[in-house]
């Protein structure tokens, strides 16, 4: 990804001024409070400058976490390097990946999935030649990759200490959330220290079981997509109406924000502050029916288990679970046992979403 479609310091820092909730902000984001902290590691090696790669150095830098000359970056493209080289004075850039990684013990895959096992090769390559680009014994692999394993990076790199993470692009104004895991070869000091590069720029989630990486993807790593859809077409819907697209979106804009920060800071369940919108017959109870009547939560669900399946099958694994899906024979990754009609072989066992809701009468509990 080209560096320069990502957003500056300059214009993350004013959107992460104005837009973050203050329950969202433990610390400044791009705070330029001097720090007496001594590097997280002895040297950070970036391949790829795209939008996550930026987000984590960024705030590296600013933050006086790591300093520019213990970062190295590498981009096949040279104007991508060009423009790291303009907004992070003092960050080293190399013309190839063994030349990037030298006494680098921690390396951040920043590149798209397609790209991987290129990157593989070179740090195999460097592996095997030795020299001055040798791979560091002690060199840590950090993924920023959708929906590739951390078994790809055993395999692939031959580097037999991995970290696989998976953060959304709210990371760009320190709002991200990161759902991560590593290796059991990984320490605690050092997992402490992934922790903090990854806190940097937003909440950090660690999870032992890998498996949940892949499921946070279609949540919190697509997830702002889902958002924005539902902005773009509140904004629509506004403008319609009669605003302008300047005031529908400041609605917009704040509406979502609002809610989120109400919700986060009342720890209510959202069926209940929903509650307290919806009065009976009246205009949000009008809406909502037209929401559920137009399946919204269904559709929901539905994206999200299809976002899951997609990081399974990116990641070369059975994307045959969740309601209605069973593994077929022969499936790749699957059991060869498994059979089109069995319930126990869906990694997701689940019957069809019916008969959720309940009501309470004077007869007892019905289903609606």
């Amino acid at each position: 990804m080209i560096a320069n479609r990502l957003l500056s310091p300059s214009t993350a820092r004013h959107l992460s001024q104005r837009l973050l909730p203050r329950c969202c902000t433990t610390k400044s984001f791009f705070s330029t409070t001097p720090s007496t902290s001594s590097n997280i590691f002895d040297k950070i090696t970036f391949i790829g400058t795209g939008k996550m790669s930026q987000a984590m150095l960024s705030p590296l830098i600013t933050n006086n976490l790591q300093t520019p000359s213990s970062i190295t970056a590498y981009d096949v493209s040279d104007a991508a390097l060009a423009k790291v080289e303009e907004l992070y004075p003092g960050v080293q850039t190399a013309t190839s990946i063994p030349e990037a990684i030298r006494d680098s013990n921690l390396i951040v895959y920043g590149v798209k999935p397609q790209n991987i096992e290129k990157v593989h090769s070179e740090i195999r390559r460097a592996k095997w030649e030795g020299g001055d680009n040798k791979v560091r014994d002690d060199a840590i692999i950090l993924s920023v990759v959708a929906g590739t394993p951390i078994q790809n990076f055993l395999d692939g790199s031959t580097v037999q200490r991995i970290a696989r993470s998976m953060p959304n692009t709210p990371a760009q104004i320190g709002a991200g959330v990161t759902v991560w895991s590593c290796t059991e070869n990984i320490d605690a000091n050092e997992r402490k220290r992934i922790k903090m590069v990854l806190d940097s720029f937003g909440k950090t989630v660690f999870v032992d079981d890998e498996s949940f990486i892949d499921m946070s993807t279609s949540i919190s790593g697509s997830g702002p997509a889902y958002i924005f859809l539902l902005m773009e077409a509140m904004v629509d819907a506004g403008v319609h109406m009669g605003f302008s697209r300047e005031t529908a979106t400041t609605l917009v804009h704040h509406t979502l924000l609002g809610s989120t920060k109400f919700a986060m800071e009342t720890g209510e369940h959202p069926a209940v502050l929903r509650n307290s919108v919806t009065s009976p017959a009246g205009t949000t109870a009008s809406a909502i029916y037209e929401l559920e009547n137009g399946k919204f939560r269904t559709v929901i669900k539905d994206a999200i288990w299809a976002c899951y399946r997609r990081s399974l099958e990116m990641g070369g694994q059975s994307s045959q679970v969740g309601p209605n899906r069973t593994m077929a024979p022969g499936s790749f990754g699957g059991n060869s046992d498994a059979t089109t009609t069995g319930s126990g072989s869906s990694h997701h066992p689940v019957e069809p979403p019916m008969g959720e809701m309940r009501v309470q009468s004077s007869l007892g509990n019905k289903h609606l």
